[in-house]
C-alpha cells in the first residue's frame, strides 16, 4: 500500500531542514573519508579538498528526503547519501581535468588538477570511487539489501548510468542531435545518479512495492532531466561568479545543449514543465513527500 494516507506537514522549515542535511553530510564525509594525516597524506588530503566545503548537496538531500518516506535507518541513510555524494565528487573532478571539459574552477575555487596536477586528480576520482562503494558496504543492516543498493548505485555510475552518459557528451561535440536524443545522454549522466539518490534513501527504510518505486522512478525522470535543463540556461544566462564555475563553456565548446536546441524561453517552460510532472508523481505519497517536493521546487528555480 503506497502513502496516500500519512498526510502530516512536515516539521521545520525548507531551509533550516537542508541546511540541517548539509551540515550532517559534511560532518558524515569528513568522517568516512580518509585523515590527511594518513599515508599518503597528498591523496588524502585532495581527496578532502574535492569532497568537503562546497556544493549544494542535492543527491544527499534526495536521499534524505526519500528516507523520510520509509522510517529509513539513519546510519543506513547517512552512509548512502555520503556514497553518493562521493561518486559525484569523483565525477566533478574527473570531468574538469583537460582530457575532458578542461576547466579551472569548481564550486568557486580551482579545480583539482589545477590545486594539484593531473595525475593527483584521477587518483583522487578513482579514489573517492571506491570509498564510496566502502561506506556502503561496511554499515550495517541486512546483507541482500546493502547488495541491491551497491548493485543500485554501481549501475548508476558506470557505463549505463553516468559515465555512459558522459561519453555520449564527450562524443557529441559539434554534432546536432535531436531533442530525444539529448535526453537520453543527460538521462544517463545527470539523471541516474539523481535516480539512484532517490531510491537508495527510499531503500534505506522498508521493502518498497512496485507502485512506490514507479511513483519514485517518473519523480527522478522528471528531476533529472529539469536539473540538467536548468544547467544548460544558466550556462548561457549567469556568470562565472554565480555558478562557481565557468560560465558559457557549452556554447564555447560547441556542445549541444536544451538552449541550443529549444531556444532559452522554451528551455525554460520545459523546466517548468519537467518541476510540475514531479510534484504530480508525488501525489500518491500525500504531505509526507513534502522535502521531495521542495526539492523539485529548487532545482528548477535555482540561480547556480
Amino acid at each position: 500500500m503506497m502513502a496516500e494516507a500519512r498526510q502530516e506537514a512536515m516539521p521545520g522549515t525548507f531551509g533550516n531542514w537542508m541546511k540541517s542535511v548539509q551540515a550532517e553530510m559534511e560532518a558524515a564525509l569528513a568522517s568516512f573519508l580518509p585523515l590527511d594525516t594518513m599515508t599518503p597524506a597528498a591523496l588524502h588530503g585532495a581527496m578532502r579538498y574535492a569532497a568537503l566545503d562546497g556544493g549544494k548537496r542535492v543527491r544527499p538531500l534526495l536521499v534524505f528526503a526519500a528516507g523520510a518516506l520509509f522510517d529509513a535507518n539513519r546510519e543506513i541513510l547517512t552512509r548512502a547519501a555520503a556514497a553518493v555524494e562521493m561518486i559525484h565528487a569523483y565525477s566533478l573532478v574527473h570531468d574538469d581535468m583537460p582530457c575532458m571539459d578542461d576547466d579551472a574552477l569548481r564550486r568557486g575555487k580551482p579545480t583539482v588538477h589545477v590545486k594539484y596536477d593531473e595525475a593527483a586528480a584521477l587518483l583522487v576520482g578513482d579514489a573517492l570511487q571506491a570509498q564510496a562503494f566502502l561506506v556502503l558496504a561496511e554499515g550495517r543492516g541486512d546483507a541482500a539489501r546493502k547488495v541491491e543498493m551497491i548493485s543500485l548505485l554501481a549501475r548508476a555510475s558506470g557505463s549505463l548510468g553516468m559515465c555512459g552518459g558522459q561519453a555520449i557528451d564527450l562524443a557529441s561535440v559539434g554534432v546536432t542531435l535531436s531533442l530525444a536524443e539529448l535526453e537520453q545522454m543527460h538521462a544517463l549522466k545527470t539523471g541516474a545518479l539523481l535516480r539512484a539518490s532517490v531510491l537508495l534513501g527510499a531503500m534505506s527504510g522498508k521493502a518498497l512495492s512496485a507502485p512506490e518505486v514507479s511513483a519514485l522512478d517518473d519523480y527522478a525522470k522528471a528531476i533529472g532531466l529539469a536539473f540538467q535543463v536548468v544547467d544548460d540556461v544558466l550556462d548561457a544566462t549567469a556568470d562565472s561568479v554565480t555558478l562557481g564555475k565557468t560560465a558559457g563553456k557549452d556554447a564555447a565548446d560547441n556542445k549541444p545543449t536544451y538552449v541550443s536546441i529549444l531556444g532559452l524561453e522554451e528551455s525554460r517552460n520545459l523546466a517548468e514543465k519537467l518541476r510540475n510532472d514531479a510534484h504530480r508523481a508525488l501525489i500518491p505519497f500525500g504531505g509526507q513527500a513534502q522535502r521531495l517536493r521542495e526539492l523539485a521546487d529548487l532545482i528548477v528555480q535555482r540561480k547556480a
